[in-house]
């Protein structure tokens, strides 16, 4: 493990993936898939904090990977920067309205480059941070330590397509907190 961030580079070109990581490899430990079938594999195995995905490729384009990442639970929280030739406002739009973060034209300008993955890279750990401060600030964060050991354990099973059974799990929320003494629902300090 290098400590860097880790960044997964796709494009049909060896050229375009020479290029991006000509810009980024000082600052980020770089992979790369040539195809849309390999970067969906190498994004579940290698779990990289951001991808760089070229829009046109051959077999699945971009805008198919990225709607796939985006449907699976291992890969959705991934920010996907598109890379492409594709100027158009209509490009653009297409790719975030999937789930992108961004949308850079080729030829690409370094410090560009350099710049929007630093900040998308610290807009998600700074997500991640905010949220977690707002729950210890509202005293979210204890509940678990609170109420460890007095009562069972509820848990959130999945379906094999990965969606959440919402209602039975509401159900299962809804019995525990009725069973729950209401000293331990009002006091927030403990």
């Amino acid at each position: 493990m290098t400590g860097k961030h880790k960044i997964l580079v796709v494009d049909d070109g060896i050229a375009n993936i020479y290029v991006l990581t000509e810009i980024l490899q000082d600052d980020y430990e770089i992979i790369f898939a040539t195809n849309g079938n390999d970067a969906l594999e190498l994004a579940v195995e290698e779990k990289p904090d951001l991808i760089l995905l070229d829009v046109i490729m051959p077999e699945m384009d971009g805008y198919q990977v990225c709607s796939k990442l985006k449907t699976e639970a291992t890969t959705q929280h991934i920010p996907i920067i598109f890379i492409s030739a594709r100027a158009e406002v209509e490009d653009e739009a297409r790719g975030l309205e999937i789930g992108a973060v961004d949308y850079i034209t080729k030829p690409v300008s370094p410090p560009i480059v350099r710049a929007r993955v630093k900040n998308h890279l610290e807009l998600t750990a700074g997500n991640l941070s905010a949220h977690t401060s707002r729950l210890e600030e509202a005293g979210y964060v204890n509940v678990e330590k609170r109420f460890a050991g007095k009562y069972p354990r509820t848990t959130l099973s999945l379906t094999t397509n990965g969606r959440s059974k919402f209602e039975e799990y509401r159900q299962q929320m809804r019995q525990t907190l009725d069973n729950l003494p209401s000293e331990d629902l009002s006091d927030n300090n403990a």
